[in-house]
């Protein structure tokens, strides 16, 4: 049987706490964390500024898409 997965944090000194299975996945760098830096600006991810771009990038077409625009008015 396989020893557990380890956080792959790496700054001045490695984490040696369990990875999580469900939720320690980062869907950008694809590495695996514990609880403590499990989040994208916990661990420094790499691919933070493009994740931030793609998630303003949605909810820019989001909002334009929900815009309300003002009948024009009938001139008498």
């Amino acid at each position: 049987m396989a020893g557990k997965k380890r956080c792959q944090f790496t700054a001045e000194q490695q984490c040696n706490s369990a990875a999580l299975r469900l939720v320690g996945s980062c869907p950008h760098c694809r590495h695996e964390f514990c609880g403590n830096h499990r989040l994208p600006e916990h661990h420094n991810c790499t691919n933070l500024q493009d994740c931030r771009q793609q998630a303003f990038e949605r909810n820019k077409a989001k909002l334009e898409s929900e815009r309300t625009v003002a009948p024009k008015m009938a001139m008498a």
